[in-house]
């Protein structure tokens, strides 16, 4: 692609897409997209090109200290101790901010292009994918830079702002919308697009498919609490699904071509999947990551429910004898310059899977009180991820949860009332769900929707040198807005 300029006044930048050679500048330095294949090529740049897994694995409760001082990358203390980017750069928070804006401005005019074109039927599944692409990246920017989805104060609490046209100014001041109304525009956008989306693609794990859409809903629809709605999104799946991941052929695989296969386009468990510019497998290694001597704390076989071991665990490999690294993002590093070894880092992640889909449903059956039907799809999932999984033996029942799982006072703490049987069972579902997307960046949304308080001490030859508690409410958990963004007019969070 070349000459597209996207005038993204909201980052006080102008954000280069490139298409094919058919693209011509026109007085406003807008590229006309005025042909169904031009608005399908543009529809390509309406994905991230930047990830957040990495900073909000590191915010999460998933990192310690490994005290590895040659490993200390600036992005990843930062995120450890729940403070602002100060630099710009590969897995930054300003880069993930500026490549969702980017993303939603190319949805944006892909859905302007089509009403210009008179919105014919043909170009349905391009309006569907572009209105779910937009609320994708509207919903990761308000996950990451708001307070946690609560009704209650949503309709007041800051959210981001939410860009549903192309700008036409190079310099536009924007409001935030508040949370409510930023779940509200990501709900239209969703129900409008699932009436349009469709599977007729050349590689369909690269875009919003039916079944990648409604992982997305259920994941929104898990934050916002309505229940019946994830059922239904996640419907197809069935009781004992088939296509979730095969953990045993995946750690049966050679250790260094398990990252391939994990983000394979070719799993029927991956939905989407994105290359984002990223280093996220390295990530892993840094200072704060998965150390070694903790990583039975989450992975070993007491959080196993029956005592056994984790499958999970087992696809890891210790890293120097210091941090567990796994094997998912793999990374393709484009060369730019042969001569100096110069290039471009990308990793292959994936976004949506019918894992997280599973999860989300049981999750849902949890709270809507349809107990046994909860207890075959846990147990379930549970089995598959379990080695030595023995279905006859290895029962799952409101015993066996609630006293692996016993309630803490005030640890759970979500918008919602649970009870206490639901509370063990919501903890073993987001105990499953931490060790599945270990390294992922998604233990880091649960802390954020059940309020749960994370330490990080940072240490001096295995002492504590500083104690840094992240509290229930605490205004850390919502990103500071980045710099490039409040510097024209975007209010910062309170501090």
């Amino acid at each position: 692609m070349k000459n597209i300029k996207i005038l993204l006044s909201l980052l006080l930048l102008t954000s280069i897409t490139s298409c094919d050679d058919y693209l011509s500048e026109v007085p406003d330095n807008r590229t006309q997209i005025d042909t169904p294949e031009k608005v399908s090529e543009l529809l390509v740049s309406a994905y991230p090109s930047k990830t957040y897994m990495p900073l909000a694995e590191a915010m999460s409760d998933n990192v310690f200290d490994s005290e590895l001082l040659s490993r200390t990358n600036l992005y990843n203390e930062q995120s450890f101790n729940w403070e602002m980017h100060t630099q710009i750069g590969f897995d930054s928070e300003s880069e993930f901010w500026v490549a969702s804006y980017e993303a939603i401005a190319a949805a944006n005019q892909a859905l302007e292009a089509i009403q210009k074109l008179g919105s014919p039927a043909s170009l349905n599944p391009q309006k569907g994918e572009a209105l779910i692409a937009r609320a994708y990246n509207h919903f990761m920017l308000v996950s990451l830079w708001s307070n946690r989805y609560n009704p209650a104060t949503a309709a007041t609490d800051l959210g981001i702002p939410y860009i549903k046209s192309p700008e036409t100014e190079l310099l536009v001041q924007y409001k935030r919308n508040s949370v409510k109304e930023v779940f509200d525009f990501i709900e239209q956008d969703i129900v409008e697009g699932l009436k349009y989306v469709t599977n007729d693609y050349k590689e369909p794990k690269y875009h919003f498919t039916v079944e990648a859409s409604k992982a997305f809903a259920t994941r929104f629809y898990l934050i916002k609490g309505d229940w019946d709605k994830v059922l239904e999104y996640s419907e197809s799946l069935g009781s004992k699904p088939t296509k979730i991941r095969d953990w045993p052929t995946y750690t049966g695989t050679a250790f260094a071509q398990r990252d391939i296969q994990y983000s394979s386009a070719d799993r029927e468990t991956n939905l989407l999947i994105s290359y984002p510019n990223s280093l996220a497998s390295r990530a892993t290694g840094y200072r704060f990551s998965l150390a070694a001597n903790r990583s039975n704390e989450i992975l070993g076989n007491s959080t196993n429910m029956w005592n056994k071991a984790n499958l999970t665990f087992t696809s890891g490999q210790y890293d120097g004898g210091t941090v567990v690294y796994f094997p998912k993002a793999y990374e393709y590093f484009k060369i730019t310059n042969l001569t100096s070894g110069i290039g471009v880092p990308y990793a292959a992640t994936v976004l949506f899977s019918n894992d997280d889909v599973y999860l989300n449903r049981i999750e849902a059956l949890v709270m809507k009180n349809k107990m046994a039907e909860a207890n075959t799809e846990l147990g379930y999932f549970l089995g598959t991820r379990t080695s030595g999984y023995n279905p006859a033996t290895d029962l799952l029942n409101e015993g066996v949860v609630t006293a692996k799982y016993p309630v803490i006072s005030n640890e759970f703490t979500p918008f919602y009332t649970l009870t206490p049987v639901q509370t063990s069972y919501i903890k073993a579902i987001a105990e499953a769900r931490r060790r599945e997307f270990m390294q992922e960046g998604h233990r880091w949304f649960d802390i954020k929707r059940f309020n749960l308080v994370v330490t990080h001490n940072t240490l001096a030859f295995g002492k504590i040198e500083r104690n840094n508690v992240l509290q229930k409410d605490d205004k850390r958990r919502a990103l500071q807005i980045p710099l490039r963004a409040s510097d024209n007019g975007i209010e910062k969070n309170p501090r």
